[in-house]
């Protein structure tokens, strides 16, 4: 039995890698697409405007009534965010979001959200990032307490609106969470002073077509280690949406994450 989606941002360019990608996997089809109803692109076929032709399935404003999709997907923006939210809350239907650069007033709606359906949020939807925090909480325990100093830098895309990255402030909560470090630094400027043991230095860089690299560095006197993470391509963030909209589908109401998914 497949199971059944709908696609929140599909005019955008991970709504329409979302569409594509699952018309090539058996097991998925989508069923809604939705998007700003003031988009250029609203009511085109979501098909069409992921170029792989027409899915018989229109770009609309909302979910319609009457379609139930197995699970939602949100690569949206924020305020996005929080609309399909109250449809999911009101439907109960599971909800994978993928948007990135809430506010603490968001995440209080989302842990809201839980109380009533199954939402996984996630601040990178990608697989192997997800693996990495694991591998990054790992290295955080075994070096705490031995002079190890932590910086991370992310690199992304020209068009990136948010900075840092969602995905590198976990990296540094994790971080946190391992070693103790009281304070994140981001970036740094004039004359500062000697590094202090008790902080994360996050650097962000924006440029080009970057689809998004980071590294957290574990560095101390004679050594340093560097755990990566490199996207060649979004379909690393669209694959992993995928699998976790496959896992949530049918899951009790409440707050699940991509460790989930992975089995961590």
């Amino acid at each position: 039995m497949k199971t059944t989606l709908a696609i929140h941002g599909a005019c955008g360019r991970m709504g329409q890698r979302l569409v594509a990608l699952a018309r090539d996997d058996n097991s998925l089809k989508v069923i809604a697409a939705i998007d700003s109803p003031t988009h250029p692109n609203a009511g085109k076929d979501a098909g069409e405007l992921a170029g792989i032709g027409p899915i018989g399935v229109p770009v609309t404003g909302e979910l319609p009534l009457g379609t139930h999709p197995n699970c939602v997907i949100d690569f949206s923006a924020p305020a996005g965010t929080m609309a399909v939210l109250k449809t999911c809350i009101d439907r109960k239907l599971p909800l994978v979001i993928a948007t990135t650069g809430f506010e603490k007033e968001h995440l209080a709606e989302i842990d809201h959200a839980a109380h009533h359906t199954a939402v996984l949020l996630s601040p990178s939807m990608s697989l192997v990032v997800n693996l990495l925090f694991k591998l990054t909480k790992l290295a955080g325990e075994a070096l705490a307490g031995k002079g190890f100093d932590v910086e991370i830098v992310e690199r992304h895309h020209r068009f990136k609106k948010d900075s840092p990255s969602g995905t590198a402030a976990q990296f540094a909560k994790v971080v946190q969470a391992a070693m103790g470090q009281s304070k994140v630094v981001y970036g740094r400027e004039g004359l500062v002073g000697e590094r202090t043991s008790d902080e994360i230095g996050v650097h962000a860089v924006r440029g080009g077509d970057n689809t998004g690299e980071h590294t957290i560095i574990f560095t101390t006197q004679g050594e340093t280690m560097e755990l990566v993470h490199k996207a060649s391509s979004r379909d690393s963030y669209a694959n992993g949406a995928l699998a976790a909209a496959k896992f949530l589908a049918g899951k009790p109401a409440g707050r699940y994450t991509m460790a989930d998914v992975l089995g961590l």
